[in-house]
């Protein structure tokens, strides 16, 4: 049995090269499990796709998995994007360190906000999506399942998630009170409705902001969003350019596959307004093109992958954190990965010891029926001598199995064992 992860992230990766290898939930992500399964039916899959990453997750029962190569074919024939121009940006792990990964990934190590939440939620969410797609099984599922009791123990054994730990908190607090004093007099328009900037519009609530705009394509879905928050209400999206002309600070999440607010478009919406505005493009991709920024002075733009700076202080400053939970994930993947390969190994044992215990016993009746004048006492302490033989006979192989497992897939050595000593499944 194999484990292996190929991905991008904000570190690896440059944004638009995520954005390009993205997978949205529904009917791509659909089609996509279906490829995967045509392609690789003896693999269990699971896709983790976020604004900040894009994941696959391999395991199958064969010491073969989907080689780096037949996955990057995937990944270009399924978004029709050339080889050469993501291929070196993609990351790989395999075994152990693809376990750990995921631990990781889970307990928000890799996370450009130390500690944030959220992860765990989308990590929870790509698992049930794989179910539902029935491309999980006994391994993904170990996997999965390990990884969300991980984050919780890093969670309650670690200060991690203390003080600003999201994406929407760093924004708000560091990028926002960065341009503005106060909340509390300032028009805030959220375009969309995604689950990031309903979460920032929490925190710009709990700054007291004035006025809320909820503007999207779908009014059901604005009307829902602005009924959920104190002076908020729906507009028609049509009306998003005198929309972005009142508001002081727009937040922009709407899972668009290309911008929908161009430096053209800003420029007539800035034509009558000169107040500082602050926006944030939480899409992936970006809603806001990047040449946005450059219509004037007070027009300041920041998107993912401008957290970074924000975050790695983040990380800096709690750095002793970063080292029990590090070390609370290396004990969590060795002990994973023990379980999995007893678990692997334990039917060969098993067998192998069944088989040789059952041949001492048939030579022990042999011997039994021979010397006859023998007595009960001499017999037992024949048969214990046997078994100490046997014992000692299997040790080596054993031990040479036991430590194969701990260090890695132990397939080679028990092939080797099953053919040494002809063991029948």
């Amino acid at each position: 049995m194999n484990f292996q992860v190929l991905y991008c992230n904000h570190e690896s990766a440059k944004l638009n090269v995520r954005e390009r290898l993205a997978f949205s939930v529904g009917e791509q992500l659909s089609r996509a499990y279906n490829q995967l399964r045509d392609r690789f039916p003896a693999a269990e899959v699971v896709v983790l796709s976020t604004c900040n990453r894009v994941e696959v997750y391999t395991a199958q029962q064969a010491e073969d998995t989907p080689s780096r190569q037949q996955l990057v074919e995937f990944f270009s024939e399924f978004h029709e994007i050339p080889r050469e121009e993501f291929a070196e940006e993609l990351l790989e792990h395999t075994g152990p360190n693809a376990v750990k990964h995921l631990f990781r990934v889970a307990s928000s190590l890799d996370s450009m906000v130390l500690g944030e939440p959220q992860i765990v939620s989308q990590v929870k969410e790509a698992y049930w999506l794989a179910q539902e797609a029935d491309a999980c099984g006994p391994l993904t599922h170990g996997l999965f399942q390990g990884a969300i009791r991980v984050s919780s123990r890093v969670r309650h054994e670690t200060r991690l998630a203390e003080g600003r730990v999201s994406i929407a908190s760093v924004a708000v607090g560091e990028f926002g009170k960065s341009i503005f004093d106060r909340f509390d007099d300032k028009t805030v328009l959220i375009i969309g409705a995604g689950e990031m900037g309903e979460e920032t519009l929490r925190y710009l609530q709990d700054e007291g902001v004035g006025k809320i705009l909820v503007a999207n394509r779908n009014p059901d879905r604005a009307e829902c969003l602005a009924a959920d928050f104190e002076n908020a209400e729906p507009r028609p999206y049509e009306q998003l350019d005198d929309l972005m002309s009142s508001a002081d600070v727009i937040v922009s999440t709407t899972g668009a596959d290309q911008p929908i607010v161009n430096a053209a478009r800003f420029q007539q919406v800035r034509r009558s307004n000169d107040r500082p505005v602050f926006i944030l493009d939480l899409g992936a991709p970006r809603d806001f093109a990047v040449d946005v920024v450059e219509v004037d002075d007070n027009v300041f733009l920041y998107d993912i992958d401008d957290l970074q700076n924000t975050c790695a202080r983040n990380r800096n400053a709690r750095r002793k954190e970063i080292d029990k939970a590090i070390g609370i994930i290396d004990d969590e993947t060795n002990r994973f990965m023990r379980d999995i390969y007893h678990r692997a190994t334990g039917p060969i044992v098993k067998r192998l010891r069944e088989q040789w215990h059952d041949i001492s016993a048939e030579e022990v009746d042999r011997l039994r029926s021979r010397l006859s004048h023998l007595t009960d006492k001499d017999f037992e302490a024949v048969e214990r001598s046997v078994e100490r033989i046997v014992n000692k006979l299997l040790h080596p192989p054993l031990e040479a199995l036991k430590d194969e497992a701990r260090d890695g897939t132990p397939h080679g050595l028990m092939d080797a064992l099953r053919r040494l000593f002809h063991i029948r499944e």
